[in-house]
């Protein structure tokens, strides 16, 4: 009887200090984005894990170093200042809106998926094959998690888009792109379009329910094609996240030099890659 108090109270006083723990670091996480950060604190939280993931934005050539944070019910992620001691341009997606999409390796880039959201669709890249399987493997655990709790999935996601460097001409007019004639992306499809190839707009409702964004003369003529369909049949926020980003460039060999870190559950504490695959491993 004595022994089974013992151990009960011993458990409460370890949960005491996780949770403890765990509220500190997030509240430093939310408090290393600046005044311009939302606060991370919610009750029931949990972070996960954190790394360096590089992150390919449509306005630059290079993929960027960015920091991410994995918690039991978002991600969040943003660019790295002072040796990523600061960040800012914070991003926050609930994982129940999320996707991932494995992407195969090419001459360039190397341990890479594709990350979907309704709003936003980007790729990201780990440094080894090990910190893929460590990021897929915790937000796939993480969002079947909420699934279960009775959150609902979202059926709708956003086209990725068309790197920049992917076409010097508009794919519907093939313009030649120069300095006055810039690169677009329409919304609805991701192809890099000119200024007079996208000057329409249309509502995308898994975006948007009110707000029309920037879509191609192709797109655009099949959404009136749609709308003029369906009206025959009855008879009768802001700009999405996925806009242009315009990014600053970073030594991206910050991206080996800490890898991730993570929540071991069984132990209450946060360890590296060997841990996190032993731990893996036991559980499969």
């Amino acid at each position: 009887m004595h022994t089974r108090h013992r151990t009960r109270h011993r458990n409460m006083e370890v949960t005491l200090t996780f949770n403890r723990e765990n509220l500190d670091r997030i509240k430093a996480v939310g408090e290393s984005f600046g005044p311009t950060g939302k606060s991370l604190v919610k009750p029931g939280r949990i972070l996960m894990g954190e790394g360096r993931l590089l992150k390919q934005s449509p306005r630059n050539k290079k993929p960027q170093t960015k920091i991410f944070f994995l918690f039991n019910d978002v991600i969040v992620y943003g660019s790295i200042l002072l040796h990523g001691r600061w960040y800012k341009k914070q991003k926050i997606i609930p994982l129940e809106t999320i996707k991932l999409e494995d992407i195969g390796d090419t001459d360039s880039v190397k341990n890479q998926w594709l990350i979907r959201t309704s709003r936003k669709s980007f790729f990201v890249a780990a440094s080894s094959p090990e910190e893929k399987r460590m990021w897929m493997d915790q937000i796939e655990e993480c969002r079947a998690t909420l699934l279960q709790q009775g959150l609902s999935a979202t059926n709708e996601y956003a086209v990725s888009w068309m790197p920049d460097s992917a076409s010097d001409i508009c794919l519907i007019c093939e313009v030649k792109f120069t300095a006055t004639n810039r690169r677009h992306h329409c919304r609805m499809c991701g192809i890099l379009v000119c200024h007079k190839c996208c000057k329409d707009k249309a509502v995308i409702e898994h975006i948007s329910a009110t707000k029309k964004q920037k879509v191609c003369c192709h797109c655009y003529n099949k959404k009136q094609e749609d709308v003029a369909r369906s009206r025959g049949n009855s008879e009768e926020d802001e700009l999405a996240e996925s806009s242009d980003e315009e990014e600053e460039e970073l030594d991206d060999s910050l991206l080996y030099q800490s890898p991730s870190s993570w929540l071991d559950t069984r132990m209450g504490i946060y360890a590296g890659i060997g841990a996190y695959m032993t731990m893996h491993s036991v559980k499969t």
